[in-house]
């Protein structure tokens, strides 16, 4: 009897311990990411005629090949170029380098004018440019080709952004000139400097014009956040980088420009400016693109014919990666899905967080 009692007891605590563990010490688990496939899909198809008037289809640009799809895997426009091609969310032109006149189009592949100058067409969003010859001027062009306005330099051109209402360029002396897009007038110009060096080799401007991201200089190469207040620059913050870069390389605007994604040998930077908060991420490929949603930056780098998609939250957190091979690639995102382009195929990521 004494002995049912002491085993009934026995129980009784282990019971006892057991609810005491899962009500006070257990868990629950975190939510991860999940990424779907949905479609993948060949470009060396047919073009199909859809209804753009509701949604912009997607731009792509692989290989020698470039056009638009939708987000449910249709291509509308698909085009094989033997030199050149230039493409973005609205207009794209194909080219050659000793063309006087170049024709481009929408994205609905309606020709939609003549670019009024030589050299080399750039789309960034509905903003057209042509680089000049030589490599130092360019032009801004309205929505028929018609040159604004040109801003003429002598010294090379080495970095470029371009937003809604200013555009930034960087050259090789080390300057940087921020203009307005309307009227092609300097906002202001100034030169980071700190390096034996000057040249700028990555640069990015905020949506607002208030702040220009940059790295710059050889031997003692660094990261700067320049903030323009009342016309005039100041260097807010700044980063020595342990290595010097003799290539350009990407600066990049995210999250409502609140942080700042760069890329130097070896490492991927983040910095948050509200933080203030810097990270870095040791990394072996080169980037050559950035991509984000409403919680998450996606990343490409290359390395020879090996490409890296880093996946990092905006607590800038690795959270994984994933690695291909391919002759040339791309991602882009779009209502929390990711597109990966590669060779001649294009596939579709649903992502969500479970």
């Amino acid at each position: 009897m004494k002995t049912k009692k002491h085993i009934s007891l026995y129980i009784l605590l282990t019971l006892l311990f057991l609810l005491l563990y899962i009500f006070l010490a257990a868990k629950p688990l975190g939510k991860e990411y999940h990424f779907v496939p949905e479609w993948k899909k060949s470009i060396m198809v047919s073009p199909v005629q859809k209804d753009l008037s509701t949604a912009k289809p997607v731009y792509f640009k692989l290989g020698q090949n470039a056009g638009y799809f939708t987000e449910d895997g249709y291509i509308t426009t698909s085009i094989t170029y033997p030199s050149k091609a230039s493409i973005s969310s609205d207009y794209y032109a194909v080219y050659n380098t000793e063309d006087s006149r170049i024709n481009f189009y929408d994205y609905k592949n309606q020709e939609k004018g003549v670019l009024g100058v030589p050299g080399y067409p750039y789309f960034e969003d509905d903003r057209i440019f042509v680089f000049m010859p030589g490599g130092a001027s360019f032009a801004k062009c309205n929505s028929n080709g018609t040159v604004l306005w040109t801003n003429e330099n002598i010294t090379p051109i080495t970095a470029f952004s371009s937003k809604a209402e200013y555009t930034a360029s960087g050259y090789a002396d080390g300057t940087i000139r921020i203009l307005y897009n309307e009227t092609g007038i300097e906002k202001t110009s100034f030169a980071p400097g700190g390096s034996d060096y000057k040249v700028i080799l990555g640069l990015d401007i905020s949506n607002d014009g208030v702040f220009c991201a940059s790295i710059s200089g050889h031997n003692k190469q660094r990261f700067a956040l320049t903030k323009i207040e009342n016309n005039q620059a100041k260097i807010v913050y700044h980063q020595y980088l342990d290595s010097d870069l003799n290539r350009r390389t990407v600066v990049c605007f995210c999250d409502n420009d609140k942080q700042i994604i760069y890329n130097y040998d070896g490492y991927l930077g983040i910095y948050n400016i509200e933080t203030q908060k810097n990270t870095q991420i040791k990394i072996d490929t080169s980037i050559i693109s950035v991509e984000e949603t409403d919680t998450l930056f996606f990343v490409l780098g290359k390395k020879d014919r090996s490409y890296t998609v880093y996946i990092i939250e905006k607590t800038q957190t690795l959270e994984g990666s994933f690695t291909f091979e391919a002759d040339s690639a791309f991602i882009k995102t779009k209502n929390n899905a990711l597109y990966v382009g590669q060779d001649t195929t294009i596939s579709k990521m649903k992502i969500s967080k479970e």
